[in-house]
């Protein structure tokens, strides 16, 4: 039997990998690495234990750092492992640091990388995840496109003919677990939250669902501040899952802010369970303003670009980190709700992936 050895390391990758172990696991041996570059229990741990993931063969416990150090530590500690393993291949998702030392580890040593979520662009060269895409999708031996859209940038880059369109493995997860999750109820999932700084809001009656935690949107505290002001302005209760990275800074300001229910970092299937359940959401999380197309729910993110697929029929706006355009894409915006969200596959793309990759290792 063939080995695949998986790298993950932030919170998306641990929920793809979760869906597609699934079909792996039936046809191949998975060596299953965590780079440890989300290591909070709180963005880590409790996804493996939800979605009863199988428990990482390897933690490297990287940690944070700047882009060069952690990437750098990354690709020694990664090197190790597949000298050791030897695999047969090496598995990748998306668009992290824990992606492009991998790919560039792997592709040094001449093992084949196969890389889910490819071709995926937002056109802005100074995103480190642009930047981790394009090389990882230059480095693999197959590239997944999740999208026809993301397809196609694979072909104008000249990657036709290892690319494949077989829809989004993130999809697969959503209708899959969106099962599990609903059989928790509203009240508990309510119950459940965990208030940051002793506060706690009632929300029975409606909500916002909202996050923050890109660089270029809280390292900047004026835009940080502006995003806050608007959630603090809306007419519903705003529930905040706070990331780590900006948990300080809302501790010494969240006293003024008294419409946002600001909470621990949300598990996936309360992340599910709150999507489906919001008025709106208010993200600049790439993964989380997909979620909420394909779950229906609108949404408003605070980027510069993104899923493109998402802004069909006013499902989803780009913004920037301004309380007006923030406002106003709320209350002013056409969105009809009737229309078909689609263009994300038919639910099985982990099945379709693992023939490929079969199909390569017949091939050889």
């Amino acid at each position: 039997m063939k080995k695949i050895l998986t790298i993950v390391g932030a919170r998306p990758q641990f929920i793809k990998a979760g869906i597609t172990a699934k079909s792996i696991r039936k046809n191949f041996k998975e060596i299953l690495v965590h780079t440890g570059q989300h290591y909070d229990a709180n963005m880590s741990d409790v996804f493996f234990e939800e979605m009863k993931i199988p428990k990482p063969d390897y933690n490297l416990a990287v940690g944070s750092g700047s882009h060069a150090v952690q990437t750098a530590n990354m690709m020694i500690k990664i090197e190790e492992v597949l000298l050791k393993e030897k695999p047969d291949g090496v598995l990748l998702y998306g668009d992290t640091n824990s992606t492009i030392a991998a790919s560039i580890t792997a592709a040094k040593l001449n093992i084949p990388v196969f890389h889910i979520e490819a071709g995926t662009r937002t056109h802005i060269f100074d995103m480190p995840e642009e930047q981790n895409r394009i090389v990882t999708d230059h480095l693999s031996s197959i590239c997944f496109a999740p999208t026809q859209l993301s397809q196609d940038n694979l072909i104008k880059e000249g990657l036709e003919n290892k690319s494949f369109f077989l829809g989004d493995v993130m999809y697969d997860a959503l209708l899959f677990y969106s099962k599990l999750a609903d059989e928790i109820s509203d009240e508990e999932y309510i119950s459940k939250l965990m208030p940051l700084f002793g506060q706690k809001k009632d929300v029975s009656k409606g909500y916002y669902l909202a996050t923050s935690h890109r660089p270029e949107n809280t390292d900047d505290k004026t835009k940080l501040i502006n995003i806050l002001d608007a959630l603090n302005e809306l007419d519903k209760p705003v529930i905040f899952a706070v990331h780590p990275r900006i948990k300080n800074f809302i501790q010494s300001q969240h006293d003024k802010y008294l419409n946002i229910f600001f909470v621990e970092p949300l598990t996936y299937f309360e992340t599910l369970h709150f999507l489906k359940n919001a008025s709106f959401v208010i993200t600049d999380s790439g993964g989380l303003h997909k979620e909420s197309y394909l779950i229906g729910t609108p949404c408003v993110s605070i980027l510069r670009n993104g899923w493109e697929e998402t802004l069909h029929n006013g499902w989803n706006e780009f913004v920037s980190p301004n309380k007006e355009q923030i406002l106003k894409s709320i209350y002013e915006r056409n969105i009809d709700f009737n229309s078909i969200r689609d263009g994300f596959g038919d639910g099985h793309s982990c099945e379709k992936i693992v023939e490929k990759i079969n199909d390569f290792f017949i091939g050889e």
